[in-house]
């Protein structure tokens, strides 16, 4: 699960690091809004371009109105800290085995129906314990606990993007990676200032209908594709999680489509993670996603020329493991977040083919 750092967060060079809960911070006006001259303002972070009122927080209820200007809430409030290995995220071409220091602030403009994260992500930052963590702090951390990398996860990192950004840049700056976690709800401007100090990315595709987007997630299906190509464009390091939802968004079709578009759009050597649905916030009944399922759609996914397809959140022996798509030959084997190498170092020792990732 992690090591959870939430009440007690390490020691830095030799000097207790310990973070109080609900520390007085001012808030951090935020980037990317207009202002009007009747006192609202518009944030132009992600697509849902909310109109904020005198004191109104907007859909991710962490950028708030103040006086005509737009601040977030969010800015250095913590509330979920830990050490996870990176497969966890899950990133399974990306520094195997490396532990990243994942942390997140309340908030997200998505409001799914199955969030496993709704204690954290839909509410306020100022509703729930959080701790301060400034971008200097971030690193000092991640070194105290032998983490090369930072991953921005659990919410939607995309809602406090300027922290996330310069958090990132003070990581990079000393010489760490930094990942996202994210639905990829944003619009391209932002994005673009963040996505310099980015490395990975996991991408949570959830279907390939706007219409379910709308109807499990409030959002619409359009401005993910574009994340999708925009990270791609940027040489990030990216991998796809679809979590198959029974009778929601596990039509075989609607799921063809999907790994038809990833591919057309040059998708095919990036991992997908097939992740299996347990009941969760707001729909408790409905089952388990089955394992023939599951399997089903893993089939389809290759079929349609997926190279690397995985299935999370079961016991299925081999379906964590890496093979050589020419050859196939077994390169890396999972089990649980141990990882072996059957001497593999980026190449197919066999016949030569270069498996796409970032390795060492």
């Amino acid at each position: 699960m992690g090591e959870s750092f939430v009440n007690e967060c390490g020691k830095s060079n030799g000097k207790d690091f310990i973070m109080e809960e609900n520390q007085f911070q001012p808030l951090k006006e935020a980037e990317y809004y207009t202002s009007q001259s009747d006192g609202v303002v518009v944030c132009n972070l992600c697509p849902h371009e909310c109109r904020l009122a005198e004191g109104k927080s907007g859909f991710c209820k962490n950028r708030i109105n103040q006086k005509g200007h737009l601040y977030s809430l969010a800015y250095g409030k913590v509330c979920a800290l830990n050490v996870d290995p990176i497969e966890k995220k899950p990133l399974f071409h990306f520094l195997m085995g490396e532990r990243c220091l994942s942390l997140a602030a309340a908030g997200c403009n998505l409001s799914c129906l199955n969030c496993q994260n709704w204690t954290i992500s839909q509410v306020s930052p100022l509703d729930v314990p959080y701790q301060l963590l400034l971008p200097g702090d971030c690193v000092r951390l991640a070194k105290a606990h032998h983490c090369k990398v930072v991953a921005y996860t659990y919410t939607e990192p995309l809602t406090y993007l300027e922290y996330v950004r310069d958090c990132a840049s003070e990581t990079h700056a000393a010489g760490l990676k930094n990942i996202l976690v994210t639905a990829g709800y944003v619009k391209e401007k932002p994005l673009c200032d963040l996505l310099p100090f980015i490395d990975a990315a996991n991408i949570d595709l959830k279907s390939f209908s706007d219409v379910l987007y709308k109807k499990i997630s409030h959002v619409h299906l359009q401005p993910v594709l574009n994340t999708l190509k925009q990270l791609r464009d940027a040489g990030i390091w990216l991998e796809i999680t679809n979590l198959l939802i029974p009778t929601v968004n596990d039509e075989k079709n609607g799921f063809r489509m999907m790994c038809q578009w990833l591919v057309a759009n040059g998708f095919a050597e990036n991992p997908l993670h097939i992740s299996r649905f347990f009941p969760r916030y707001r729909l408790q009944q409905i089952e388990p996603t089955s394992l023939s399922v599951l399997l089903s759609a893993r089939k389809i996914a290759m079929e349609e020329g997926m190279h690397f397809v995985y299935i999370g959140n079961t016991c299925l022996p081999d379906i964590e493991n890496t093979y050589c798509p020419h050859c196939g030959v077994l390169l890396i084997k999972r089990e649980g977040y141990q990882v072996t190498l059957n001497g593999f170092l980026g190449n197919c020792p066999i016949c030569g083919r270069k498996i796409s990732g970032v390795w060492f």
